[in-house]
């Protein structure tokens, strides 16, 4: 990747060129980057791939009036494109009173080191890469003599950095990395045949799980999936496992966007102070934690990154916002603004948490007579301004407190101000593997439609 410097430069001076055009306000944001990836099948190569990209993102202001463009071609003559077309788009879009960079004063950067690059994924070579790819496929594999197709295994590895510049005196950077490792075995017995998959990311190598973890932990993922039956549709105790989890609380952030909020598009608009939820409950944003796939110095307008508690004890406390509907709210940026290379900052979250609770899963289950724990959801049926809730999903019956055998092909439905209500337990096995995360959530009743 390009010298230290460079890269920030250009960005300066891409800001100075625009307001010398006539911009009233400019910011400027490089990204830069190169990712690789090995696949391995039933224990040959599929493919290995080795990318590199680059592009640069710009945005004025010609008081209320907008221009944004992008471009891949850092040349002098694409970047004097790039001005040109910014300004010239700006001229022809409709005033906005509520457009407009950050004020000043709400600009910064986190200053702690987040430990958000490890130079050694970097210096990984291609044959450890493949190797890693391989021994987690071989895992699986051998696992159990059920396992007798694969869909792969692979290792993919990211090296990027970010420059961000504005014309109120904001410039920053930060690098960032990552390490995935991933298998997708396939098991039958007799005519049942299922599958699974299990994976590992993280920042630095050694928060990787070994790759024989990995093997062994989406083989038997996809053991205890076999022979799975169709349960009557009835009403009982849901329990998501942390991996499904982390997708209800994709759904919560919806319900929290500063912009479904202002348009009245959300369940939880108009709750600010209200409780919206057991008092087991309390979910966080947080872009300050160390190590972890959500956070970042500055949001994608210059804004510092903070912890914002959501939902605390059952209270709804905050939304979260970027500066355009902070304004549309009459509130103040949560510093949640998020985007890629062209275009407004829409609004992204840090590390998007349910925090931690006392009961383990295992303590969770043992608890409930009858009920579903859910391993994998399927569909998008989820309308996040009614609250309606309802997926198809797989996962295990739970009977007089054990995980009895593999369920399929049901659907699970409620409403979500509902579900939130009768959170009845937190499991205390949260872990991060991506930017959302939860530990085991248990729902006091949902229903469960089957056969």
């Amino acid at each position: 990747m390009a010298g230290d410097n460079h890269l920030m430069e250009l960005a300066r001076d891409v800001v100075r060129r625009c307001l010398d055009a006539g911009a009233s306000d400019a910011e400027c944001t490089i990204s830069e980057g190169d990712e690789f990836s090995a696949n391995i099948r039933m224990r040959e190569i599929e493919s290995v791939k080795e990318a590199g990209s680059r592009g640069m993102g710009l945005r004025i202001l010609r008081g209320r009036y907008t221009g944004s463009s992008y471009t891949s071609d850092l040349s002098p003559e694409g970047i004097r494109k790039l001005v040109d077309s910014a300004i010239e788009l700006a001229a022809i879009t409709t005033a906005d009173p509520h457009a407009g960079l950050p004020e000043p004063e709400e600009l910064g950067s986190v200053a702690s080191d987040l430990k958000l690059c490890s130079p050694e994924v970097g210096a990984l070579d291609t044959s450890y890469k493949i190797d890693a790819a391989r021994r987690a496929e071989a895992a699986a594999l051998d696992a159990d003599p059920r396992i007798f197709n694969s869909e792969g295994a692979g290792f993919e590895t990211y090296l990027g950095r970010h420059v961000f510049t504005n014309s109120r005196g904001f410039a920053g950077e930060y690098a960032t990395s990552y390490c995935s490792i991933s298998a997708v075995p396939v098991a039958r017995d007799g005519d049942s045949m299922e599958r699974d998959y299990w994976s590992s990311a993280a920042r630095s190598l050694d928060r990787l799980e070994s790759p024989e973890q990995v093997g062994k932990t989406a083989a038997a993922r996809a053991l205890r999936r076999l022979k799975p039956v169709k349960v009557p549709t009835q009403k009982v105790p849901v329990v998501f496992e942390p991996r499904v989890a982390a997708s209800l609380v994709g759904n919560l952030f919806e319900a929290v966007h500063g912009m479904l909020i202002y348009r009245h598009e959300s369940f939880l608009a108009g709750k600010l102070g209200q409780k919206v939820a057991s008092e087991n409950l309390t979910l966080v944003d947080d872009a300050t934690m160390p190590g972890l796939f959500g956070s970042s110095p500055f949001d994608d307008e210059g804004v510092p990154s903070r912890r914002t508690v959501v939902i605390e004890r059952g209270v709804l406390k905050s939304y979260l916002l970027n500066t355009y509907a902070a304004r549309k709210l009459g509130m103040k940026t949560t510093g949640n603004a998020s985007r890629g290379l062209t275009g407004n900052a829409g609004i992204g979250h840090g590390n998007f948490y349910v925090e931690n609770g006392v009961q383990s899963p295992e303590r969770i289950v043992a608890e409930i007579a009858d009920g579903f724990f859910v391993t994998e959801l399927i569909g998008q049926g989820v309308n996040v301004t009614t609250g309606d809730y309802s997926r198809g999903a797989a996962g295990l019956w739970i009977r007089n407190g054990e995980l009895a055998f593999a369920v399929s092909e049901v659907t699970i439905a409620g409403n979500l101000a509902e579900m939130l209500m009768g959170l009845e337990a937190i499991g205390s096995d949260l872990e991060f593997r991506g930017s959302m995360a939860a530990p085991t959530l248990k729902i006091g009743e949902m229903t469960v439609g089957g056969k």
